[in-house]
């Protein structure tokens, strides 16, 4: 009884913010309905949104975004970091920016003029960008931000050049890496990002998919492991790549799929497979063949009515807990088991 009271206990705290005193990464993944909405709040107390779902739809997703910065107990954003210009990344971004102060919006400047999704919900984007700063960063820049260390690893269809610091392994599994077909839209430009607090990394490669995917970890790993992996393209049939997880060697994957949005049969097979990775969802999907996550690890499971947030709080030793604030779920995770260091040749 005292640990179903203090597992309880436990939960109410987190999902109500930062604990007084604690130095975490707060990650809040916003369900946007097979979009991407994710707030971060350092330890250093800055505020960072990565993408604001879609716009229009009576303001659903602003107001979902606004709910959830309410709970982590922000005023302001400090930082907004746009992977792409698709309207389901940037299409929000207008109505939040009319309710909330944005301080410096983060993009890859502008998108191509061939794809009409790209361009119509960039200019509407772009105007309230103007308001704010600016910044363009290029692969292998540092992000800003403070109490966090966040490294481009890709940007308006450009890779890093070199691998991130714990990268630079061969990958095996690149034997099975396959040529795709690409999709002719801005999804292979998206900035993709690993955010790294002391033993804890989270990889956000926004939409980045099929061989651009595969680039990042073939023939080498440049991005290294994670301990917690964003699903890219909202785990589409472009980003089964089973080479990525076996590069990133993740322990948690999140998918931001919609009911029938995202969420590829294939991609479902592939996560499950990965050895020590559980997945957690925004949504349950109704996509024939979908092999969904249990109950306690989706965030959502009606007709998008709903919009419980799944939360992530990390500690600089590894440590990374979980909370679905449908279900009042906890998941507490151990750092990840570090490689043994190689013996030193005292031989004389």
């Amino acid at each position: 009884m005292i640990r179903v009271c203090l597992s309880a206990l436990f939960a109410i705290a987190l999902a109500a913010g930062t604990l007084k005193g604690a130095a975490t990464l707060d990650i809040y993944f916003i369900d946007v309905e097979g979009g991407q909405s994710t707030l971060m709040v350092t330890p250093a107390g800055e505020t960072v949104l990565i993408d604001a779902g879609y716009g229009a739809r009576n303001g659903r997703d602003p107001d979902r975004i606004m709910a959830t910065i309410h709970a982590a107990g922000a005023d302001h954003i400090d930082y907004f970091l746009a992977t792409h210009f698709h309207p389901d990344h940037v299409g929000g971004v207008p109505e939040l920016a009319s309710r909330i102060p944005i301080n410096t919006f983060i993009d890859y400047g502008s998108p191509m003029g061939t794809d009409r999704m790209a361009t119509g919900s960039f200019r509407t984007y772009e105007e309230s960008r103007r308001r704010g700063q600016h910044l363009m960063p290029q692969p292998g820049d540092h992000l800003p931000f403070k109490g966090v260390e966040a490294e481009v690893v890709s940007a308006a269809g450009v890779l890093v050049s070199k691998p991130l610091r714990g990268g630079g392994q061969p990958n095996s599994a690149c034997a099975t890496l396959e040529e795709q077909d690409e999709d002719g839209t801005e999804n292979f430009r998206s900035i993709g990002v690993r955010f790294t607090f002391g033993a804890f990394k989270f990889v956000d490669l926004g939409d980045l998919s099929g061989n651009t995917l595969g680039m990042l970890v073939c023939p080498i790993n440049l991005v290294g492991e994670a301990s917690v992996y964003l699903v890219s393209h909202h785990g589409n049939y472009d980003t089964d790549v089973p080479a990525v997880l076996a590069a990133l060697k993740p322990q948690v994957a999140i998918m931001n799929n919609g009911l029938t949005k995202g969420g590829a049969p294939t991609a479902f097979v592939n996560l499950h497979r990965q050895p020590g990775l559980e997945l957690w969802q925004m949504h349950a999907s109704r996509n024939d063949g979908a092999q969904n996550a249990e109950d306690f690890f989706i965030a959502n499971v009606d007709d998008g009515a709903s919009a419980y947030w799944i939360k992530l709080r990390a500690n600089d030793d590894g440590r990374f807990t979980m909370f679905n604030s449908r279900t009042g779920f906890v998941k507490q995770y151990l750092p990840k088991a570090r490689a043994p260091r190689p013996l030193e040749n005292n031989a004389k």
